[in-house]
């Protein structure tokens, strides 16, 4: 079964499939390493005109899950399988209610060692097989592109998540060989991607390897496009380089992410969560 075909937003709505797979992303403890700003993202052009912050690159395997677990789960979970975990920021297409993700947590979990990887579910495709609280228009896709980046910032930064951190933008699957629709989501992406820069934040962009991320990846006109790939691709491999669907030189040197597995159910130190799971060799948040 294709992504497209067992995709599901992130609405918390039934059938949706995001508020149980995107917001669920697996990282294992692997290493984390520092890059130089201008270096770690190259295919980013606005990191290039600046000397921005450096960024935090994170290899390894993740996990994402709609809502952020308590405190006490993050504890029992850290064992050393996972490394990181992907929160949802903010976005009105964010499907579940986020009661433990607060400052206060994000200091206390990467305290506890966790990388953390910031989601923003924004407005999605005029052309998407659901539904959502935001959709693109094409008269409008570039200001909603910048209101979103606006406010993904604003709603990172005041989890503690500083300047040079990454933040990625949630897009679900949707018909790219739709041409309207198509140039009205590279748009918002773009405007999005601006937005970021602007604050010195990193963008980088969660889709399906054959819908949503292959636009992103085979545009023809690369400026200003995220500078990080997270494609979804149920293949089970923890990998972001055999698999990788794309031209060998895109998104190479710690820009790449794979979703590989989704709805696994999973128990540690007696919490169970249901996560999807990530290869993960890209920058993350920057804490503290």
């Amino acid at each position: 079964m294709s992504d497209e075909t067992t995709s599901r937003r992130r609405s918390g709505k039934p059938g949706h499939r995001q508020s149980r797979k995107r917001c669920y992303t697996a990282w294992a403890a692997a290493g984390a390493a520092v890059l130089a700003g201008a270096g770690v993202a190259a295919q980013d052009s606005l990191a290039t005109t600046t000397s921005w912050p450096s960024a935090k690159v994170y290899t390894g395997r993740a996990f994402d899950t709609c809502t952020a677990p308590s405190l006490s789960a993050m504890k029992a979970w850290r064992t050393g399988f996972y490394g990181a975990a992907a929160v949802y920021v903010g976005g009105r297409n964010r499907g579940c209610a986020q009661p433990n993700l607060t400052a206060s947590w994000v200091k206390s979990v990467t305290t506890l060692g966790w990388k953390l990887v910031p989601l923003y579910v924004g407005a999605q495709p005029p052309c998407q097989s659901g539904s959502s609280p935001e959709v693109i228009t094409a008269s409008t896709a570039a200001s909603q592109g910048a209101a979103d980046g606006a406010d993904a910032v604003a709603r990172a930064a005041a989890l503690g998540m500083k300047p040079g951190s990454a933040l990625y933008l949630d897009m679900e699957a949707y018909d790219i060989t739709n041409t309207a629709c198509n140039d009205a989501v590279l748009t918002y992406v773009r405007a999005w991607h601006k937005a970021l820069g602007a604050k010195q934040y990193r963008s980088g962009f969660y889709g399906f390897s054959s819908s949503s991320a292959k636009a992103v990846a085979t545009a023809t006109d690369r400026t200003n496009l995220p500078g990080n790939l997270w494609y979804a691709k149920w293949d089970k491999v923890n990998t972001t380089t055999s698999d990788w669907p794309y031209a060998s030189t895109l998104y190479a040197g710690h820009h790449r992410a794979h979703q590989y597995m989704v709805n696994s159910k999973e128990s540690r130190g007696g919490y169970t969560i249901t996560v999807d799971r990530d290869a993960w060799d890209a920058p993350v948040a920057i804490v503290g």
